[in-house]
């Protein structure tokens, strides 16, 4: 559904937009009060590490607060309802991607850098060109990300107070993105942590209490359930074996084999998950997050698949995709079908702060790349205070915001969890690669380094501009255009094999001599964690 398309009917009448405006409006006054007082400015480390000062606890509980965007909670719920066991398919590859980030990512990247990926990958390289194609990278994939919660933002928010008009989408996630720029100019990350800590257990207690409430009102039985979602969808029995969505036909099967790339191999390359893991002070620490954050997300996606498969049996797929915001819309109107106006106004604010933190999370990444790597470490050559770093950050949320805000009204109505693949398929293919290789392969050089990051944005970038996403189908960002030249929707399957093959022959295209020092400290430093806040 495009923007546009917002005449038809909601099927909350009843509810009362009053209710759910103060709702919102009391969520940001606290959690602002909660960045506010939790926030640290002292120096450039706490501004954005937190001083290193969580545990894995907390920081697994943060992590899970921060991956859980409006794509899982809205987005896959939507996508079950309507598709069923392929919007699944999405939990499964979000699940199996922190795998990846388990065994290869989590204890060598808090052991070598300080601040953000960039630390990492210009470590033992040369420090200006690497450092400026990590900033390149960290924002375009920042801004990708963005777009897909601003427009969870317009859609959710739409349904619930009842806004119909494009003009009014539009406004409101223009509000959304003034409100996630105060979160980082207020707060950094400390405060962004625990906004992240509370809305994670927010999320879990309002999932886990739909999911009982949902089983219990069909006698705790899972079968009847899923006979009631059949019966609701024009996709009956067949909505329970795989191929609904993609597997229509070859070029579908394909798509989902490239998005299933995206989704496994995305999250070892995503900026703000990455971040993260130098918010705790040692590499025990770090893996103890990931265990954390992969349990508390195997729950959270086995109750959205209740979730999903309970809007179909109780509102049905017409409806859910009739109503603003298309599949987006699935989890809000069975919260109204099974708890009323209360129940719909404790998952909008859930909703809402789901979006907020994430959003929030990711422009402090964003942002902290282009004062650390860019600004202090390009421009200014590493001469220059914390606090002017701080101040740049700041400057640069503000502008990341704007660029949020205008893709999140062009991609209004795009179901969100597709949204998120695509930025996956951007970390995947620019910054997987590169990763791996500096961590892992002593000969990989600065020219590898450049040709592998640049070779995936690049080719991701033009494949997405010129696939069905972009123009040629009725629900793509410029429908009244056609310059789809490359057929699938998610650009993976090419662009992340590319990155490591030119990040490969780069390193053999330009012969540079070891920094045998320098690698010998990486080596160390990565597996021991000795010097990893000094250096």
């Amino acid at each position: 559904m495009n923007l546009a398309q917002t005449d038809q009917s909601t099927t909350l009448a009843g509810s009362s937009p009053l209710i759910n405006t103060a709702i919102f409006v009391g969520l940001i006054v606290v959690t602002l009060l909660i960045v506010y007082f939790a926030s640290s400015r002292a120096t450039s480390s706490d501004y954005f590490a937190a001083g290193s000062a969580f545990s894995g606890a907390q920081n697994g509980i943060a992590l899970s607060g921060d991956f859980l965007s409006a794509a899982s909670f809205l987005g896959i719920a939507g996508a079950i309802a309507v598709h069923g066991y392929d919007g699944f398919l999405y939990s499964i590859g979000f699940l199996v991607a922190w795998l990846v980030n388990l065994l290869l990512v989590a204890e060598r990247l808090r052991n070598t850098g300080r601040f953000t990926m960039g630390d990492v990958l210009s470590f033992r390289m040369r420090q200006r060109p690497v450092r400026a194609a990590a900033a390149v990278s960290t924002i375009m994939i920042t801004v990708f990300y963005m777009i897909a919660q601003m427009a969870g933002a317009g859609a959710l928010v739409a349904l619930l107070l009842d806004v119909h008009s494009a003009w009014g989408q539009a406004l409101v996630i223009a509000a959304v993105g003034i409100v996630m720029v105060l979160y980082v100019l207020v707060g950094g990350m400390k405060g962004t942590t625990w906004v992240q800590i509370v809305k994670a257990a927010m999320l879990f207690v309002s999932v886990g209490l739909i999911t009982l409430f949902l089983i219990g009102k069909f006698g705790f039985s899972f079968s009847s359930l899923l006979e009631q979602a059949a019966a609701n969808n024009p996709l009956g029995s067949a909505m329970f074996a795989p191929g609904a969505q993609y597997g229509e036909n070859a070029l579908t099967k394909l798509d989902f084999v490239s998005l299933s790339l995206a989704l496994v191999l995305g999250v070892a390359g995503l900026p703000h998950v990455l971040m993260r893991f130098y918010t705790v002070p040692s590499s025990r620490e770090a893996r103890r997050s990931v265990v954390w954050a992969t349990w508390l997300m195997s729950l959270f996606y086995l109750c959205t698949l209740v979730i999903g498969y309970g809007a179909a049996a109780l509102v049905g797929s017409e409806a859910i995709l009739n109503a603003p915001g298309g599949e987006n819309s699935a989890a809000p109107l069975l919260a109204y079908e099974i708890g009323g106006t209360f129940l719909l106004g404790v998952v909008a604010a859930v909703a809402f702060a789901t979006i907020l933190a994430v959003v929030a999370g990711l422009t402090l990444t964003a942002s902290a790349s282009f004062a650390h790597d860019l600004y202090a470490n390009v421009l200014k050559q590493d001469n220059t205070d914390p606090g002017a770093e701080v101040r740049v950050a700041r400057q640069t949320a503000l502008v990341l915001g704007g660029v949020s805000i205008l893709g999140g009204i062009l991609a209004s109505g795009q179901n969100i969890a597709f949204l998120v693949g695509l930025a996956f398929a951007f970390a995947a293919s620019a910054n997987l690669s590169t990763l791996v290789y500096t961590m892992f392969w002593r000969r990989f050089n600065t020219t590898g380094t450049l040709w592998g990051m640049y070779s995936g944005l690049g080719s991701c970038l033009v494949l997405v501009l010129f696939s069905p996403v972009v123009s040629g189908e009725s629900d793509s960002m410029l429908p009244w255009v056609d310059f789809a030249l490359f057929p699938l929707s998610n650009p993976g399957i090419v662009s992340i094999p590319l990155s490591f093959l030119c990040g490969f022959i780069g390193t053999f295209f330009e012969r540079e001599p070891v920094d045998e020092e320098r690698q010998a400290e990486m080596e160390v430093r990565s597996l021991t964690g000795i010097g990893a806040r000094t250096g």
